[in-house]
């Protein structure tokens, strides 16, 4: 199946709006760039004329273009190695594609084939949850990694300590290249990747962290399951939501048991972390 970008051109106030409204159409990953923002789906969920019909209320407000385009998976390993460069996250983690030289002068090391999978590091989400992670105690921790995208978070918490990884995820070919860079990180010991949604997890004992970087809506309507799948004292980290819904998301974390610990913006986007009570 193939992917929709959908390009949008707004102000800033404009563009944390349409992020929302098209939340809700099925859009599920969004990065910022200096004209607006771009939006993904699949191809299967992307319908123009309701596109159309959200963009509509807001003419008028700003200077508002969009136009989208197909990326097959043919084309996707071509777009993001033109697109994919090295990164430092925190001073102390690289990401890199397999083609760019190593960095042995930093803590970690993270090689990423993002296929037709979302998570290289470069979101801010991303970046976000990395940093948070390198302030949690991964060791010999069995950990759940929720909406896994490439896996880098995954990858992560064995470079942190721990024993197991569930790396779960609802399309097909990133839970295939989760597993691919699990092996690509050596870690494909401790790294399982699974497809599915949280109905996956139905059967397994609970987890010492839970790492959920997917988006608003699906964390909202997922918290209550969360709760029952971390341990007492455990931490759970959310990102992939914009500082102005950090409020909805406490509000729905406290509801279900947890408590707020604290949270890291970057670009307007959010990382938060919260405790299961022990």
């Amino acid at each position: 199946m193939d992917f929709i970008e959908l390009s949008v051109k707004a102000p800033r106030e404009l563009s944390d709006i349409l992020v929302a409204e098209l939340a809700e159409l099925g859009f599920d990953t969004f990065e910022d760039n200096d004209d607006g923002f771009c939006a993904y789906t699949t191809e299967d969920v992307f319908n123009p004329d309701d596109v159309a019909e959200v963009m509509s209320r807001y003419e008028g407000i700003g200077e508002l273009e969009y136009s989208h385009r197909v990326i097959t998976r043919q084309n996707w390993n071509a777009e993001w190695e033109k697109n994919f460069q090295p990164l430092v996250i925190a001073d102390k983690v690289s990401v890199r594609a397999p083609f760019h030289e190593a960095r042995p002068d930093l803590e970690h090391e993270i090689v990423i084939m993002p296929r037709m999978s979302f998570g290289t590091g470069h979101h801010d989400t991303t970046a976000l949850m990395i940093t948070n992670q390198l302030h949690i105690d991964h060791q010999g921790k069995r950990v759940l990694d929720m909406g896994c995208g490439t896996g880098i978070l995954a990858v992560m918490a064995v470079q942190l300590g721990a024993d197991y990884v569930l790396a779960v995820d609802v399309e097909p070919w990133t839970a295939e290249n989760a597993a691919d860079n699990a092996a690509e990180n050596n870690v494909q010991d401790k790294v399982e990747a699974r497809l599915g949604d949280v109905t996956a997890l139905k059967g397994e004992a609970p987890f010492d962290i839970i790492l959920a970087n997917i988006n608003r809506n699906v964390l909202l309507e997922d918290m209550g399951a969360y709760a029952g799948y971390l341990k007492p004292g455990g931490p759970i980290l959310f990102s992939g939501f914009y500082e102005e819904d950090l409020p909805l998301i406490r509000a729905a974390a406290e509801k279900a048991g947890f408590q707020y610990e604290s949270h890291r913006t970057q670009n307007h986007w959010v990382s938060a972390v919260f405790r299961q009570p022990a």
